[in-house]
């Protein structure tokens, strides 16, 4: 019976051996997210000094606007149907391709 003990013990302490030797699953191949898009706050954008200097180029005046303070917490999506004028589809075509740059 002490032998029949010993060889179980045996076989359940192996196992986690045997585990940890496995080789590891190569890790995915994903490309990363961009740090911001469109639907990113303004002031979160604006909190990383990358993300102000492409607001400052490409919506001059945004950061220094009387109403700032109202609509800082707004994404770039959010805006757009209030400013139609400033945010153009291809304004923000090029502001979506600077921010994705952004890593």
């Amino acid at each position: 019976m002490k032998s029949v003990t010993i060889g179980i013990a045996m076989i359940l302490s192996a196992a986690p051996v045997a585990a940890q030797t496995a080789p590891a699953a190569p890790a995915p191949t994903t490309i990363p997210a961009a740090k911001f898009t469109l639907d990113t706050p303004l002031e979160t954008i604006v909190a990383d000094p990358a993300g102000k200097a492409i607001i400052d180029k490409d919506l001059p005046g945004t950061t220094t606007h009387p109403m700032y303070d109202q609509f800082k917490g707004m994404s770039l999506s959010q805006i757009a149907p209030m400013a139609a004028d400033k945010l153009t589809p291809d304004v923000l075509a090029k502001v979506k391709t600077d921010l994705a740059a952004v890593k």
